[in-house]
């Protein structure tokens, strides 16, 4: 039998290897709202791939994920791009507050950098125009926009696209991650842009195939250590044989009836089946 490694066996791993080989930082530019600072341990360079073709989608049911949200804050960076806070909270997206640069926005960044450079539209032309081209990528690392304003530089940064046999797969590549809040196995970010990805295969006639997350440097804050152990306690107790298979995989689908135009779709053509996550919530104070 072939085990299916999902997001929580993912996550059980992830944990395990920062407790066993993470570093401690120094001098962390984040500070938790008290003023203290943020510090992090962390290991570098990990990886992680889904094949969404056979249901292996990446949402992690040891704490609920705000799987919605995050799938509206993709359409806030790439569809209807904007970088105005209010706007972005009036779409259901209002955890972007604590970066307002004191103008309401959250600077040249995210969707305001994909609107300057018409990222979209140039990606979906490659795609239909030379499918097979390997210089598909969306990179929000513009070293112009960075020195325009101040603000906080895009964490996941850049996505790389490749056809293969009637397949669209892609590469998330992220500079620094919060383990727990958002860029860990099945958190916000996985959930976000393998949705990015169905909903792009089904515009340009793709049936969405892998998705790869590469993170540089992937970290548990100082005040989540008691949340990831939380975590290791519920994977034990809800996979008491230590197996990695979830039976049915939670899964996302994305409804074509209405529209397979990418501008078009809203949050209300995704459906989630089989996510049970395991609750209470877990407190996850953010460093800033």
């Amino acid at each position: 039998m072939n085990l299916v490694y999902n997001a929580d066996s993912y996550m059980e791993s992830m944990i395990k290897d920062i407790k066993a080989y993470g570093y401690k930082d120094e001098n962390p530019r984040p500070h938790y709202a008290d003023g203290t600072p943020a510090h992090t341990f962390s290991v570098n360079h990990t990886f992680r791939t889904y094949d969404l073709s056979k249901g292996n989608f990446p949402i992690c049911t040891l704490r609920p994920q705000a799987w919605k949200t995050g799938i509206k804050e993709i359409f806030t960076i790439y569809q209807k791009p904007t970088n105005n806070i209010a706007e972005m909270c009036e779409r259901g997206v209002t955890w972007w507050g604590e970066w307002d640069i004191g103008d309401g926005t959250i600077g040249q960044r995210y969707g305001a950098t994909v609107a300057r450079y018409d990222l979209i539209n140039r990606l979906i032309e490659d795609i239909k125009n030379d499918p097979y081209g390997r210089r598909k990528i969306i990179s929000l690392w513009q070293e112009t926009d960075l020195a325009e304003t101040p603000g906080l530089a895009p964490c996941a940064f850049q996505t790389i696209w490749n056809v293969r046999d009637g397949f669209l797969d892609m590469m998330l590549v992220q500079r620094s991650g919060d383990m727990l809040t958002a860029s860990g196995p099945g958190g916000i970010n996985e959930i976000q842009y393998a949705a990015f990805l169905m909903m792009i295969a089904a515009h340009t006639g793709y049936t969405p195939g892998v998705f790869t997350h590469i993170v540089a440097n992937e970290q548990i804050y100082d005040r989540h250590i008691n949340a990831a152990y939380e975590m290791l306690r519920r994977y034990d107790e809800f996979y008491p044989e230590g197996s990695v298979v979830k039976s049915p995989n939670p899964s996302l689908f994305l409804n074509t009836d209405r529209t397979n135009n990418f501008f078009e779709f809203t949050i209300d053509d995704f459906t989630m089946f089989a996510y049970n996550p395991i609750k209470p919530q877990l407190k996850l104070e953010l460093g800033i």
